[in-house]
């Protein structure tokens, strides 16, 4: 048996995999790409339209650009991620908190992991850059587990389509 099956047949694995439905995570990291490209356009917008008329418009243009982030990130992940029907203003409201978390918690671990790539690794001036990938990384991560577990899920934890169609997995207590 080689390491990768034995890893494959750990429960352990089997138990952080539970997290993951099928499809489900695909679906995120697609979806994501798109809100990505959308949160960066309309801030890059908002900020050649804003340039000509206040002092600091990237600082607004960012402001604005974050709450039209925020909820058509929020509406695609309801509608093609996580598939959810109704509750709204809750849903939207506990998005905010997961997006505030991940950023709060990326801006603090940035300068650490900066430190370490600079002081371990060859790694100097493009260890912010490095460091910011692994950042929008281990963000996808906590974004996806924060609004399949807290934005997105229900109050008595009803199985989602995923789960309705995903065949029986064998769970290894």
């Amino acid at each position: 048996m080689d390491f990768l099956q034995k890893i494959g047949e750990s429960h352990r694995v089997a138990r952080l995999m539970r997290h993951f439905p099928p499809g489900q995570f695909g679906r995120y990291l697609a979806v994501g790409v798109c809100n990505t490209l959308f949160s960066y356009g309309s801030y890059a917008a908002l900020t050649a339209l804003l340039t000509p008329h206040i002092p600091v418009p990237y600082v607004a243009a960012s402001v604005i650009a974050g709450l039209m982030h925020i909820t058509f990130s929020f509406l695609t992940y309801k509608w093609f991620v996580f598939r959810t029907k109704g509750n709204y203003f809750r849903e939207w409201s506990r998005c905010i908190v997961v997006y505030g978390g991940t950023t709060l918690l990326g801006t603090a671990v940035l300068p650490v992991i900066v430190f370490l790539l600079r002081h371990l690794t060859a790694a100097d001036k493009s260890a912010p850059y490095i460091a910011g990938a692994i950042q929008v990384c281990a963000g996808a991560i906590a974004g996806f587990l924060g609004h399949k577990n807290f934005s997105f899920a229900s109050s008595t934890r009803s199985r989602s389509t995923d789960q309705i169609d995903a065949p029986e997995r064998k769970v290894i207590p």
